[in-house]
């Protein structure tokens, strides 16, 4: 039986690189994103054309009723769950200092950047401990942070929050699955050219010129897929928790 993998706001940027990057690697691909179909038609199409089954389903993961349709959906569909790519997430509508946000922004983005991807992996972990083994581990999760996990924004305080959360959920989940050979692993983009940096793009364009990143270039969302595909290979068996960064080297600490 060939293997699936669900991939939260798999229909664009980011997560559609993973999509992709999976779906290359022979895995049934479960799309969640939180738009009608038609607006993810054109990538749907390109998974079509390289050979690649996938299956949409529309949900907003920040809503925890939706969890147990996504998990149903996908075995019914493909029969079992191998992989969840916790990808989908948000940024605040506005940028407001640390002084001035608003509960309800703070709110929104942490139910679903950190509340989806808990209750999420949550309910497809249940779901992977009930499969048989199949290979050298029963599931791999990957949870897509950033590297405002550990970089101060504060102008955007809330989503620093939820994605220090996620690494958080990462050890625990690590820690919790490991005796069910499930292993969980984070990977922490940095500059990635997507959407949801598109607002920004003069100051990192700035801060790429002034050697801030090791690499001097913007990330693109392939290189984070090519992360998560190798994380969800069996190249990775001894190793649970972890980060990778993918970020240019931004996270070295340099005099």
């Amino acid at each position: 039986m060939k293997k699936t993998a669900i991939v939260t706001g798999g229909g664009r940027g980011i997560g559609f690189a993973v999509s992709r990057a999976l779906g290359k690697d022979g895995y049934q691909v479960v799309i969640v994103g939180s738009s009608r179909r038609e607006a993810y038609e054109d990538h749907l199409r390109e998974l079509d054309s390289l050979g690649i089954v996938s299956h949409y389903i529309q949900a907003d993961v920040g809503d925890c009723q939706t969890h147990g349709r996504i998990v149903e959906e996908t075995v019914q569909t493909f029969g079992g769950i191998h992989v969840l790519v916790n990808n989908a997430g948000v940024a605040p509508n506005v940028r407001a200092d640390l002084l001035e946000m608003g509960e309800e922004s703070f709110d929104r983005v942490l139910r679903i950047n950190l509340k989806g991807t808990m209750f999420l992996t949550q309910a497809a972990a249940k779901q992977m401990m009930r499969q048989p083994l199949e290979g050298k581990k029963r599931g791999t999760i990957v949870n897509i942070s950033s590297c405002s996990a550990e970089v101060v924004s504060v102008n955007r305080g809330e989503y620093c929050v939820s994605k220090a959360g996620i690494s958080m959920l990462t050890q625990l989940y690590a820690a919790r699955l490991a005796p069910e050979q499930i292993l969980v692993h984070e990977v922490r983009p940095g500059v990635i050219r997507t959407d949801m940096t598109k607002g920004v793009g003069e100051k990192y364009d700035r801060l790429i010129q002034e050697g801030r990143f090791p690499i001097a270039r913007w990330g693109e969302p392939e290189d984070v897929a090519d992360a998560v595909s190798a994380l969800c290979s069996d190249r990775f068996l001894y190793t649970t928790g972890d980060v990778i960064d993918v970020d240019g080297g931004f996270h070295i600490k340099q005099l």
